[in-house]
């Protein structure tokens, strides 16, 4: 009977490692040592509005365009797609539809990166399962939001072309072909399954403008927004994934975090109703409170209109308020730390010299959303670090001042948080949850399948799954009666 313990050890091990690697990896583009100045995330910011409010799909390669930040960067993960499978290094963007990677024919792709990632180009020459996406397709037809769809009757090739306000810009065609991903299926305690599924993507044959720098270069972009086009929506309608996505975005260290085609589960999460028919990730912002006191603030200025609402997107690296708000929640912040804190100016936003820790001083900051769900603001999540003066450190208020127009809640806000993008019940959630540690994945959604990716700057302890190590338990107990 000894002998077999050593093999069902060996069985349980490999069982447990199956239910470790269920997330997709995910890093920091920018690292968290460099340094810029809030001038220059705000530009990058603005032109990425300017694009993302217009109408404009988003393609946030400029989000990769500062490496001196005050870590507060973009997110990408990892895709393998074509026959045989190519790995590419992809931007996460809530803000966009599309997913789409530079392709081999591109006349002025970049070459290199300075992100420290070697650069992948598809070939659709080279994919044996690769196909063109002809103009008789309905998505030539139906496009996408901001997307200039057009055709070449004489190639018989749905093209596209995204033009943006700043002069940058991409252009390509569709292609289908397949995308690799691992399957976990029910609540199985076995190993997830290799598989794969035909999605429509773009090929990039042509940039411009900030596109074409090395110090931003990835291989494309992961649009994780509502459209009819994004991966979600394609792999959810066919039954492959539930129509839901999360992710926890670490924003200390190196950053990183976790990234899943699926749901994550956490007993704090809130939920607020999604604004309907929005292209973007649109919630009714009813207001804001300091230290459990509402500020004086008329809820109208957030109500959702062509031109006003407030928008989650994690391609935004700050946040921003429309005036209306953003001065009554100044003013209060101001007057909490008013004792212990020294107020002063850096080029333009208000900050604080302090000799302790933020967290001991500067209130919480509550926002209050409807449904009842309000997402609450450690000061490190509204503040950002900006060197020293006169022997203190220096804080100053993370949200920008927007004269009118949309409130967006960008990274400042919503790293070191789960968030929940619940497309089927059309409503996103938010916990604040350390983003270095494991989550807890539901398999008991409507579709019983999701996929899953491994895991980046989570710790090595085991996930907190109590169902899936119960599975593992009676699993590795059948062993063992079946093996004696």
């Amino acid at each position: 009977m000894r002998c077999c313990i050593p093999t069902l050890l060996a069985v349980i091990a490999v069982l447990v490692s199956a239910v470790h690697g269920a997330f997709l990896r995910l890093e920091r583009s920018i690292p968290l040592s460099h340094r810029t100045e809030v001038a220059e995330l705000r530009a990058r910011d603005r032109a990425r509005h300017a694009r993302m409010l217009s109408g404009i799909v988003d393609l946030a390669v400029q989000g990769t365009s500062d490496p001196n930040t005050v870590g507060y960067g973009l997110y990408y993960t990892k895709v393998k797609m074509g026959t045989p499978p190519k790995e590419f290094n992809v931007q996460i963007d809530t803000g966009s539809d599309i997913l789409w990677v530079n392709c081999n024919t591109c006349s002025n792709c970049p070459q290199s990166s300075e992100l420290g990632i070697e650069l992948n180009f598809f070939d659709t020459v080279g994919s044996s399962t690769a196909a063109l996406v002809s103009c008789t397709d309905p998505i030539c037809t139906t496009g996408v939001q901001g997307a200039s769809a057009e055709c070449s009757t004489r190639a018989n090739q749905c093209s596209y072309s995204f033009k943006y306000g700043d002069g940058s810009g991409t252009a390509g065609y569709y292609v289908s072909d397949a995308l690799y991903f691992n399957l976990i299926v029910g609540q199985t305690p076995l190993p997830p399954v290799n598989s794969s599924a035909t999605i429509v993507f773009g090929c990039s044959i042509y940039q411009s403008g900030d596109l074409t720098k090395t110090d931003k270069a990835v291989d494309g972009i992961f649009g994780f927004g509502p459209g009819a086009l994004s991966v979600v929506s394609q792999l959810s309608s066919r039954g492959i994934t539930p129509k839901v996505f999360s992710h926890c975005l670490k924003g200390d260290g190196d950053g990183g975090g976790i990234l899943v085609l699926g749901e994550i589960k956490e007993s704090s999460i809130v939920y607020s109703p999604l604004v309907p028919s929005q292209p973007h990730y649109n919630l009714n912002l009813q207001s804001i409170a300091v230290n459990g006191q509402p500020l004086p603030i008329n809820p109208a200025v957030f109500a959702t209109s062509n031109d006003r609402g407030t928008i989650v997107d994690c391609g935004t690296t700050l946040a921003y308020l429309v005036q209306e708000a953003y001065d009554p929640l100044v003013t209060a912040i101001t007057t909490a730390v008013s004792q212990s804190a020294q107020q002063t100016n850096s080029k333009g936003s208000q900050c604080y010299l302090v000799t302790t820790s933020i967290g001991d001083i500067f209130p919480l900051v509550s926002l209050n959303f409807e449904g009842g769900a309000s997402m609450i603001l450690k000061p490190e999540q509204y503040l950002m670090h900006n060197g020293y003066r006169e022997g203190a450190e220096m804080w100053c208020i993370g949200f920008q001042n927007v004269q009118e127009g949309v409130s967006i809640l960008g990274d400042l806000v919503l790293k070191d948080k789960i968030v929940v993008y619940d497309l089927a019940h059309q409503r996103i959630g938010w916990a604040n949850y350390d983003c270095s540690l494991s989550v807890n994945v539901s398999v008991t959604t409507s579709k019983d399948e999701y996929i899953n990716g491994g895991q980046l700057s989570v710790s090595s302890s085991a996930i907190r799954v109590l169902s899936n190590l119960l599975s593992v338990s009676i699993v590795a107990l059948s062993l063992y009666i079946m093996l004696v």
